[in-house]
């Protein structure tokens, strides 16, 4: 009873529960294998599964990350087992492991997802998938976002840049990463739809907040069926008068070698706002943290993108400056490291895999730990201080891995970084902002986040 009375307790029961029912328990072998296994004698990974079904789960999603991982890891080592969201676990926490998962023998390992995930995002999107669909849908994607297709789209994030702060000017945020998440939407929307985004931004915006919340709660099954029926629209009407365009829809309905449907183009659309969104958006909200932290990198940040400023005489932005903001882009990589947006992400061994001289058996959900990695000090000397300058030399290979790794990492990370960069110049050049009230908090579930979203109070520069 008091195990319940903690449980019934936490801000997050709603989602952790939605969760554990999104996920499939995996807890049968075949005979075959359990055959292969006793011959070989393997044991598993060292650790613990905690309660009955919900596991370690609470422990995880009710603490600072980087204290659960990190107390695995003393006891057990590198690899250890556990069980998290209703699915028996082996975490890997070094570079070597992770690589091994998600580049070496990636085939070993499927992408994994909770199953309402797939019905709320449609099952064609690619993060679903592997082999010759995915592939040639990743191949669409990375040309889609290259800095050849994307240097265009310059002008157009810098109008939603400049208008979003505009909104933003003289007001207290009282949830940064909200506001975020409403300029990384419309960028996102532009990257898919070209200038045509700003015909249907509101209805799709509408629309996909109510999936949103779908996500988050219990029904799942009708929350996405507006937002797909938009999209269909859109792109029925686009076939009929003959227009591709060359932005992300232009790209998945001209690409003849995949063949792909109007659902299926839906399903990716919708995967990629998903995707796109709230990442950045956490990333920028890290970033203003981490600003008003530390003057010092302030100051350099400013100094850089004033002199920007200075040299464009009131011209707009254009590619090649975001080239020259080296000092920002470090600090976006001391960001991502630090907060480390994605601690982990699912795989699962198709087959019965020996790795590291322990058993991973068939099913069972494999969890590269990116935070893990980002936060060691070999990998990173003195890892939870915030120093963009260890960014002037390359890290070592599969050290940092704020996108993932393999076939499965974010095609949109150059995207990412353009919107990142062309906010951050707006608003060092012309704004200043102060963190209110108490900024030493951070709230998890499903990732970290400065307590109540970072709110702050922004003004324009005298």
């Amino acid at each position: 009873m008091e195990l319940i009375g903690v449980l019934c307790s936490l801000p997050f029961l709603p989602l952790i529960i939605f969760l554990l029912f999104s996920f499939p328990l995996s807890l049968s072998f075949s005979g075959k294998s359990y055959e292969k296994r006793m011959k070989k004698k393997l044991s598993l990974p060292p650790g613990t599964m905690g309660w009955p079904y919900v596991g370690e789960t609470f422990q995880l999603y009710s603490q600072d990350p980087n204290v659960f991982f990190t107390s695995k890891q003393k006891r057990y080592g590198s690899i250890f087992k556990t069980q998290i969201l209703g699915c028996r676990c082996v975490m890997v926490s070094s570079p070597e492991a992770a690589k091994l998962v998600l580049v070496t023998r990636s085939h070993l390992f499927k992408p994994t997802f909770p199953a309402s995930k797939e019905r709320i995002l449609g099952k064609d999107a690619i993060f679903f998938h592997q082999g010759e669909y995915h592939s040639r849908l990743r191949r669409v994607l990375l040309r889609a976002f290259t800095p050849l297709s994307i240097r265009e789209m310059v002008p157009c994030v810098e109008s939603i840049a400049v208008d979003s702060l505009r909104v933003w000017e003289g007001r207290t945020l009282l949830n940064t990463f909200h506001e975020m998440k409403t300029y990384t939407f419309n960028v996102a929307l532009l990257s898919i739809f070209g200038k045509d985004e700003i015909l249907y931004r509101e209805d799709l915006k509408r629309c996909y907040y109510n999936l949103e919340k779908g996500y988050n709660s219990m029904p799942i099954n009708l929350p996405g069926t507006l937002l797909a029926r938009i999209l269909t629209r859109i792109i029925s009407t686009r076939r009929l008068t003959g227009f591709r365009g060359h932005d992300l829809l232009g790209s998945l309905m001209a690409d003849d070698q995949i063949g792909l449907t109007d659902d299926q183009i839906a399903d990716n659309v919708i995967g990629v706002i998903f995707a796109a969104r709230d990442t950045t958006a956490s990333a920028l909200t890290w970033i203003l943290k981490y600003l008003a932290e530390n003057s010092a990198v302030l100051q350099s940040v400013m100094e850089e993108q004033e002199e920007i400023a200075r040299s464009k005489e009131g011209k707009l932005l254009s590619w090649e400056d975001t080239k020259k903001m080296a000092m920002t882009c470090r600090v976006i990589q001391e960001t991502l490291r630090v907060a480390s947006i994605l601690s982990f992400t699912f795989r699962e061994a198709v087959e019965d895999v020996e790795f590291e001289g322990y058993l991973i058996p068939k099913g069972w959900k494999v969890l590269p730990l990116f935070r893990n990695i980002h936060h060691n000090s070999k990998n990173f000397p003195d890892p939870e201080k915030f120093d963009p300058s260890r960014f002037e030399t390359t890290p070592r290979a599969n050290t940092f891995m704020p996108f993932g790794n393999g076939s499965h990492s974010c095609p949109g990370n150059e995207l990412a970084k353009l919107e990142i960069l062309v906010l951050l110049h707006h608003l060092t050049t012309k704004y200043r902002w102060s963190i209110v009230g108490d900024n030493d908090g951070i709230q998890y579930g499903p990732f970290a986040l400065p307590q109540n979203g970072l709110p702050v109070r922004l003004t324009l520069k005298s």
